[in-house]
């Protein structure tokens, strides 16, 4: 009787002796869980324009040259940014889990050459050459010979702004340079900042990129008048 209690004694030791072994063995590999891997949500400006609008107006404007977006280096990266005005204004943080499908400048030129395509041909600088008067019967003017006036932009801030932690806004701020190309190099023609914040619907990162598309779109649409505003 007593062998056979010692033997199971013996044999239950080294159950948990092997059992044990196994645990360690298993925590020092890594493999005594399985991790989730969880990924960033990717966000952009949304789809775009579906349809085509019902009269094409791009050449009731002159051509515009759209130059490359400039931004602040806390912005070249495709991190959604937001601050904590009512702890902290001036700590920009990126959200853990929520990024840009591309740069924030980037994002803000593709809208730009959308919207505002719709009421002109929007170039690349350099393309086209100078504007070309071949179709007129009369003798091309210096206007009609000049190269397209060139759109820079500086995007300076593109942030989810917390107010309270229930509520914020998507912050947008640039500033817009027309300038004309010429022989001797551009010359300034006008220039304007743009402030826009729209509220947003959810106080997380899919609230303030909405806040932030509808922010860019207003600003285009400021722009688009802007620039409608000056003469050719």
């Amino acid at each position: 009787m007593k062998n056979t209690i010692n033997s199971v004694a013996c044999r239950a030791c080294c159950t948990v002796a092997r059992g044990l072994f196994v645990i360690i063995f298993l925590t020092l590999t890594g493999c005594a869980l399985p991790r989730a891997s969880v990924q960033p949500v990717v966000f952009d400006f949304g789809p775009g324009a579906l349809h085509l609008p019902a009269a094409n107006h791009a050449a009731s404007q002159p051509p515009l040259a759209l130059a490359e977006v400039e931004a602040s280096p806390a912005l070249e990266g495709s991190a959604v940014l937001y601050r904590l005005a009512y702890s902290d204004a001036q700590q920009l943080r990126p959200y853990a889990l929520a990024r840009w499908s591309m740069p924030p400048a980037q994002l803000v030129r593709q809208r730009l050459r959308e919207l505002l395509g719709q009421n002109r041909a929007v170039l690349s600088p350099g393309d086209g050459g100078p504007i070309s008067a071949a179709t007129s019967a009369t003798a091309p003017t210096p206007q009609a010979l000049a190269s397209p006036r060139t759109l820079r932009v500086e995007l300076e801030e593109f942030s989810q702004l917390f107010e309270t932690p229930e509520r914020s806004t998507g912050l947008l701020r640039l500033r817009a340079t027309l300038v004309q190309p010429g022989p001797s190099g551009e010359r300034l023609v006008a220039q304007r900042s743009v402030i826009v914040q729209r509220p947003a619907p959810t106080a997380d990162a899919s609230g303030g990129v909405r806040a932030l598309t509808a922010a860019t779109d207003a600003a285009v649409q400021e722009i688009d008048a802007w620039l409608l505003g000056l003469a050719p």
